[in-house]
């Protein structure tokens, strides 16, 4: 590889990934001389980079494509602040977080069933949170060509319980994810991790995050990336007539997985 042109060299590397390169620079001195290269790093960016650039809320500083892609690892806010955009440092991959503003929140508009608010630890201008309602349905869409084709994406329901609520685990919700013929589907149960563990084996529903929310898992899919479908995530329960209040929705995050993780 010393021998190499340095144009090969660079050619090369843009066809493995971040967290390769990385590797290679620290084990090959040629690798490290291109290593900041923007022939290389421009084939890490999303390919509609600069049309993501144009959407952000607050515009973004680069001095290199490389300092670029490491600025785009954090999470940045687009369309006027309701989603959230992030590309994944050892992949390159694409991550979409979608605010409760985003989503189809049935009854959401209604002040009666729903009150929309600022929250100190959101990423958001406003979270949703449920007074109380019957009908618990919330709903979030996104398109297969925003994301990185050739690639499995979980998408999460990110919430917190508040500690009035009540009746969100009186009956299993019902959580799917859609992509064209595809549909996964599955129950769970909402309730905090500490309520969780002392229910035994039912279906667990709420996770930690280090951010202190929780989230819901809603399924995963397989992004082809080869027809523009629309991803239609899902988490409802509709079959009781009883009261649920206290579910505070920050959003739906939509992010790569590993396949291990797409079965477990």
């Amino acid at each position: 590889m010393e021998v190499l042109p340095d144009d090969c060299i660079a050619h090369i590397l843009s066809l493995t990934s971040p967290q390769d390169v990385g590797k290679h620079s620290v084990i090959s001195s040629m690798a490290r001389s291109r290593a900041n290269s923007d022939t290389i790093w421009d084939k890490f960016l999303p390919h509609d980079y600069q049309q993501i650039l144009s959407r952000l809320l607050i515009p973004l500083l680069y001095s290199s494509k490389k300092d670029l892609f490491l600025n785009l690892c954090k999470p940045h806010l687009i369309d006027q602040g309701n989603k959230m955009f992030s590309i994944q440092k050892s992949t390159g991959k694409i991550c979409y977080m979608l605010s409760a503003r985003e989503l189809s929140i049935e009854w959401g508009s209604s002040p009666l069933y729903w009150s929309w608010k600022p929250l100190r630890s959101s990423r958001f201008a406003q979270v949703a949170e449920l007074r109380t309602i019957s009908w618990l349905e919330i709903r979030g869409s996104i398109h297969t060509h925003a994301l990185s084709p050739r690639t499995i994406y979980g998408a999460y329901l990110i919430v917190k319980i508040a500690d009035r609520a009540y009746g969100l685990d009186s009956l299993p919700s019902e959580v799917s994810v859609e992509v064209g013929n595809f549909k996964s589907k599955a129950t769970v149960y909402v309730r905090s991790p500490l309520k969780q563990a002392s229910k035994g084996n039912e279906e667990v529903a709420c996770r930690n995050r280090e951010d202190e929310w929780l989230e819901i898992e809603l399924g995963s899919f397989f992004n082809e990336g080869e027809d523009n479908s629309q991803v239609r995530m899902c988490l409802k329960e509709v079959k009781g007539v009883h009261l649920k209040a206290g579910l505070i929705v920050e959003g739906i995050e939509i992010r790569p997985i590993s396949l291990d993780q797409a079965f477990t």
